[in-house]
């Protein structure tokens, strides 16, 4: 990975990886919230389930990136495996979560499939990969690793492909988050295809 690119990637993951604080600090019922319904958020499991999702998931944003840079990664082992074991414990309720809420998402049954199979990916990748580690597996470990890494990387493909979406190409908002639904991660695991292919 070039250094541009390396350096884009810590930004993107860094930022959105934090972004979620915003929702502690102000009225969580702006953004997408406000297109759901008065009585949808006034749920408590919905609040604890939105509130679970997007702040685990930012914290394996945050843990996840530094993981790609092999040479700090065997400088550091002991703490990419404290690192490693926070991403995963992060995901799993960010994921189970996000599963949930696909019930719920703006734009119906099109957006909640892409949304559902999308957690499903990011739970079945980090699981093989915590799986492949406690087998002394490290390559499929890795492996798995940056298919789970490319599931929660769909944090940050949303937000640049919504608003392209919106702006650009002029699309409505329900018909550009259906189809951001699925544009936000399967060329992210198409990617990660290519990437581990390439490292093989």
């Amino acid at each position: 990975m070039g250094k541009i690119r390396w350096y884009l990637f810590a930004a993107l993951s860094l930022c959105i990886g934090i972004y979620p604080i915003v929702y502690l600090l102000v009225d969580p019922s702006f953004g997408l919230i406000s297109t759901k319904s008065t009585g949808l958020w006034e749920q408590p499991f919905y609040r604890l389930a939105f509130f679970s999702h997007i702040l685990f998931g930012g914290l394996t944003l945050l843990t996840g990136w530094s993981q790609f840079s092999d040479r700090w990664r065997k400088r550091h082992l002991s703490l990419h495996r404290l690192l490693g074991k926070v991403y995963l414990l992060a995901m799993l309720p960010s994921a189970l979560a996000g599963i949930y809420l696909s019930f719920y998402a703006t734009g119906g049954l099109v957006a909640g499939l892409g949304f559902f199979l999308l957690g499903i990916v990011w739970l079945f990748s980090s699981l093989a990969a915590y799986g492949s580690i406690r087998n002394g597996d490290v390559d499929r470990h890795a492996y798995w690793m940056v298919f789970s890494y490319a599931a929660c990387f769909a944090a940050v493909t949303l937000r640049l492909w919504l608003p392209l979406l919106t702006a650009l190409f002029e699309l409505a908002f329900v018909p550009a988050y259906q189809i951001v639904a699925w544009l936000c991660w399967v060329p992210n695991l198409l990617f990660a295809w290519f990437y581990t292919a390439r490292r093989t």
